[in-house]
């Protein structure tokens, strides 16, 4: 765990609304020169604290209607069958995310598709072949109420 002083938690922050900005920009916002901003920024790329940078876009705009978040229960969890899950998973694009959780499921699958035809597609295309997939629970979104990727960042702590 790196801890953050004030000035590098005001950069995160300042750069999660705009992934964009420039570090002329950064600096003036932060009150700094543009060199020491600039060796802030890199290292705490270099530290791993800032991953990349990604354009957000609008799902429904480019066509992906609809949304699902998918609980999968598996009966087999050896290193092969778990490679070859995951190996699935990273590789399709209809998957945003997916996490290994606690409780009477093993995964929640959150993704996306054009349409209930194209996610019945996906389901019996990408889920259905995951081995050890032994329950398919699915959830579909009605009214999107809140989507960030945007983390609560503060200084003394990541």
């Amino acid at each position: 765990m790196t801890k953050l002083d004030a000035v590098n938690a005001r950069m995160l922050n300042l750069l999660q609304e705009d992934g964009r900005m420039s570090n002329a920009k950064l600096a003036e916002h932060l009150s700094m020169s543009e060199t020491p901003c600039w060796r802030r920024l890199k290292r705490l790329e270099e530290s791993g604290i800032i991953e990349g940078y990604q354009v957000r876009l609008s799902r429904r705009k480019i066509g992906l209607g609809v949304m699902a978040f998918v609980q999968l229960r598996c009966s087999e969890h050896d290193a092969v069958a778990t490679a070859e899950f995951q190996r699935i998973i990273e590789t399709s694009p209809n998957i945003l995310a997916c996490h290994n959780t606690t409780g009477a499921d093993d995964f929640l699958v959150i993704a996306v598709a054009r349409d209930l035809d194209d996610y019945s597609a996906f389901v019996e295309s990408t889920l259905r072949r995951l081995p050890g997939v032994t329950s398919i629970r699915s959830n579909l979104s009605l009214r999107e109420m809140k989507s960030s990727s945007r983390l609560p960042i503060m200084h003394g702590e990541t």
